[in-house]
């Protein structure tokens, strides 16, 4: 489990986690999650930083074992990561663009979701009645044909299973060294403004 910043700014405020979805650490689509963060935190939520490249998850076996129990038979750091995203309030994912979807650091997070898909799809376990405030943050290079919108969707399909709600997305497109946001303050603007968001409405939901 990477619990890489968890803030106490508010003991009792909104847990928003924020995953990091890029193997490149501190580029462009983390500095954008890291400023979300500090907004967050001024806002009066708690942030819990995943790192999807150092959470040490295996990919999922496709063994379908969780559509008989509901849990994965594997037992390594997702467990962790389970219950981060189970405590959390609210769900922040900050990817760049890989060949049109997200990275396979991330991918193999997303794919070690799928109880929670067996237990609504397969189980019968009900949806919950109200969706947990989400939002995506997207950095592509701009070269890519086929821009950024598989990328979302891999998040939303995600989310959708998280019981999340997808309906704020921030693509930023045109940076790919590791440098380049750097020249896109508008964008660091809009990272902070997501930030202050999730934790309004995350309150405004408890």
């Amino acid at each position: 489990m990477n619990r890489e910043a968890d803030s106490a700014t508010a003991d009792d405020g909104p847990l928003v986690l924020c995953i990091a979805g890029s193997p490149r650490r501190h580029g462009n689509s983390e500095q954008l999650l890291d400023a979300a963060i500090r907004a967050v935190e001024r806002a009066g939520g708690r942030a819990v930083k995943l790192v999807a490249s150092q959470a040490d998850v295996r990919p999922c076996r496709g063994c379908n074992a969780c559509s008989k129990t509901g849990s994965c038979i594997q037992r390594d750091a997702m467990d962790g990561v389970n219950a981060q995203i189970d405590e959390a309030d609210a769900v922040l994912v900050a990817t760049p663009v890989y060949f049109a979807t997200v990275p396979a650091v991330l991918k193999i997070v997303f794919d070690r979701c799928q109880p929670y898909w067996a237990r609504r799809h397969v189980l019968g376990e009900p949806a919950p009645e109200r969706k947990r405030p989400g939002a995506i943050l997207v950095v592509g290079g701009g070269g890519d044909p086929f821009g950024t919108a598989c990328a979302v969707t891999a998040v939303k399909s995600v989310f959708a299973v998280l019981g999340v709600s997808a309906e704020t997305v921030f693509e930023c497109v045109g940076v790919d060294a590791a440098s380049d946001i750097s020249s896109r303050p508008e964008a660091f603007g809009r990272a902070e403004q997501i930030g202050v968001q999730l934790v309004e409405q995350a309150a405004a939901q408890r």
